[in-house]
C-alpha cells in the first residue's frame, strides 16, 4: 500500500469518526490506488461502490485538508463522480 493510501485512510477515519454514512464510496486517487469507505470507516481496498470519485493525490489531499471544495473540484473537473450523485453529496457533506 501507498503512503498515499495510507495517509488517506488514516485522515477519512478521523473526518467519518462518529458520522452517519450509510452507503459505500470508493476514492480511487489516481497512479496510487483506492480507498473505501462505508459505515466501517475508511479501509485501502478497490471493491464495489455506490458511487467512484477519481481525482488526483493532490487533489485529493486539497479536499481532506479543507483548502479545496469538493464541489468546486467537481465542477472545475479536478473530481469526476461516477455513480449515485446522491451519496457522492452525502458524503461531501460529511467530510465537509
Amino acid at each position: 500500500m501507498s503512503d498515499v493510501i495510507s495517509e488517506a485512510v488514516t485522515a477519512l477515519n478521523a473526518k467519518m469518526d462518529g458520522a452517519d454514512f450509510d452507503g459505500t464510496a470508493k476514492f480511487v486517487i489516481e497512479d496510487e490506488g483506492a480507498v473505501m469507505i462505508d459505515s466501517d470507516g475508511a479501509r485501502a481496498a478497490d471493491d464495489e461502490a455506490d458511487v467512484t470519485l477519481t481525482a488526483s493525490a493532490e487533489t485529493f489531499k486539497a479536499i481532506l485538508e479543507g483548502d479545496e471544495n469538493p464541489t468546486a473540484a467537481f465542477m472545475t473537473g479536478k473530481l469526476s463522480v461516477d455513480g449515485d450523485m446522491g451519496m457522492a453529496m452525502k458524503l461531501a457533506g460529511v467530510l465537509g
